[in-house]
């Protein structure tokens, strides 16, 4: 089959699609069924014409097609994928959507067949790719955890594929070689690998080669599962590090109890750096020294007080680093990643908003999202607005009439736009996919965002959530 090809590919990688991990107690995050749901987004001036293509092993050549209705501009759409005919149950794989519009997608893993598990890991889709994938954090039976990532050639022909685990030590302890072809992805479990032995806390540093050893291009995605709780997050892999991170969400004990932390990987193998992070508002800060290749730690709660909540600038003295935020407390498992550079249009393909009746009900979910200016100037008030478009006929725009100091944040939802109902149809009717655009209007302007999707839990009188990034408009 030759699948139709159009002017722009938006590369995904599709973590957990329709995977079914041995079912052994339905509390175990790490052993609960997902399927993936994508939800894409129309950042173009036109209307898409799509299509999406499947490929279920490393050695699929010949995709399944799976054609999609036309989508019009600023609009999102969602596919779940358990859906779709042409799937079937247990594949796990990647696809590639092709559009004639530029489009950006985030993938949703839902949880099936589980009453405890109520987390959906978030991640997003990629428009390129690199000869290299960096995987801050990989996981076998650690901290309560396993780690699952995903390895997909984006490149135009076969890549020769070496993963390397090092420890925190900076310690190569094991190396897998696999070929992967064009579009097709290659599954690592941490927990089945026994040369990893009983534990493992490192990363991974994926390199791909041609066959004529010229650089490859390559993307990854991960998910960290809980091995007897039920806390479930994903994110994804970087191509290279940065000096400077921003990550626009840091909390110590606020909201009843949510903290975050940083896992600050060092990317030289053979040079230590000092890092500092500190934090807004308040400027207090934390260093610690990192050795090549490993990894260190900043609770916030190590550095603020309870109660703190706000953003913060992770620097690294000599070398490049990888940042992986995470929230946990109250409900929260979530992941997302430092991000080394702002942009002034910013998209959200994945945004709901529920009315009371339906959130605290646990049918439907509410999205907040956090903003955080990375430049160097101050934002003057009202040049920053947040625009919520669905296919269902909700629209609205937030605008944030307040001035924005450098490394200062603020939240952002689509009540704040005056809407009720957001990326969902009303009922009876159903139907998913809403989407925000982020635009800054001063010149030189830098932004970054992650928005957080929450699911309330009216058993437990608590929250599940998870956090994915805002992807820069091409």
């Amino acid at each position: 089959m030759k699948a139709r090809m159009f002017a722009l590919l938006t590369i995904l990688t599709l973590v957990i699609a329709t995977l079914s991990l041995p079912k052994n107690v339905q509390a175990q995050a790490y052993s609960t069924r997902f399927t993936t749901s994508i939800t894409y987004q129309n950042v173009g001036s036109g209307e898409a014409t799509l299509q999406i293509l499947f490929y279920e092993q490393p050695t699929t050549t010949t995709p399944i097609v799976v054609s999609r209705p036309n989508l019009g501009p600023g609009e999102s759409a969602s596919i779940f994928i358990g859906n779709l005919s042409e799937i079937a149950d247990g594949f796990r794989g990647s696809a590639v959507i092709q559009s004639d519009q530029p489009l950006l997608a985030t993938l949703v893993q839902i949880p099936q067949g589980s009453s405890t598990v109520f987390v959906r890991p978030l991640s997003n889709g990629f428009q390129q790719g690199g000869p290299q994938a960096l995987i801050a954090t990989v996981l076998k039976n650690m901290f309560g955890s396993n780690t699952i990532f995903s390895i997909q050639n984006v490149d135009t022909e076969p890549n020769n594929v070496t993963i390397q685990f090092y420890n925190t030590s900076a310690s190569l302890v094991h190396t897998i070689t696999q070929t992967i072809q064009p579009g097709a992805s290659f599954y690592v479990d941490a927990a089945t690998i026994p040369q990893l032995g009983p534990s493992f806390n490192g990363s991974a540093v994926v390199i791909a080669k041609r066959a004529d050893n010229t650089d490859g291009k390559i993307v990854g995605t991960a998910m960290e599962l809980d091995i007897t709780g039920t806390g479930a997050k994903a994110f994804e892999s970087v191509a290279a590090g940065a000096r400077k991170v921003y990550m626009p969400s840091a909390l110590c004990n606020a909201f009843g109890g949510q903290s975050t932390s940083y896992a600050v990987q060092n990317t030289s193998l053979s040079t230590s750096t000092t890092v500092t992070v500190t934090y807004y508002p308040g400027g207090l800060s934390a260093t610690k020294s990192i050795g090549p290749g490993a990894k260190a730690s900043f609770p916030a709660c190590e550095t603020v007080s309870a109660g703190f909540v706000g953003s913060a600038v992770v620097e690294s003295s000599v070398t490049d680093v990888i940042v992986i935020g995470k929230a946990y407390g109250a409900g929260l498992s979530t992941a997302f990643l430092g991000e080394p550079q702002g942009y002034a249009k910013l998209a959200l393909p994945y945004v709901r908003w529920a009315p009371d009746a339906y959130y605290y009900n646990g049918s439907r979910q509410r999205t907040f999202i956090a903003i955080q200016n990375v430049g160097a100037d101050t934002i003057p008030a009202g040049s920053i607005t947040i625009t919520y478009k669905d296919p269902f006929g909700h629209t609205g725009t937030h605008t944030y009439n307040q001035a924005l100091a450098p490394g200062a944040k603020f939240n952002s939802n689509a009540s704040m736009a005056g809407l009720t109902w957001f990326g969902m149809a009303e009922p009876p009717a159903s139907g998913f996919g809403g989407g925000a655009i982020i635009n800054c209007t001063v010149p030189g302007c830098q932004l970054v965002a992650i928005a957080r999707v929450a699911t309330y839990v009216p058993s437990a009188n608590t929250y599940a959530a998870e956090d994915y990034n805002a992807m820069p408009v091409p």
